[in-house]
């Protein structure tokens, strides 16, 4: 049986994204204010930009991949504005 040991890259990534996972912990419990949103999707976007660099591989790989990763998130964002908008033009009754 051979032994096994994952990259380097994949291991600090992964405490990497433990750690935003404690600052997030963190920063839940401090009283921010209007901060807190802008500050917890801060650290989201970092944590998705750590999995789709490394996990996925995607800094390894050509243009033409990168280019379906970034239509795919703006696809996502028309999305998520869409039913942003639906959710703001209802009258309260």
């Amino acid at each position: 049986m051979t032994n096994w040991w994952p990259p380097l890259t994949l291991v600090g990534s992964w405490l990497a994204l433990l750690a935003l996972l404690a600052l997030t912990v963190t920063l839940a419990y401090l009283p921010l204010g209007s901060f807190s949103s802008p500050v917890a999707i801060v650290i989201a976007a970092i944590k998705a930009a750590i999995v789709a660099a490394f996990f996925m591989e995607l800094r390894d790989r050509g243009a033409r991949l990168l280019i379906f990763a970034g239509a795919g998130l703006f696809w996502l964002g028309i999305l998520l504005w869409l039913g942003l908008m639906d959710f703001m033009t209802r009258t309260p009754t």
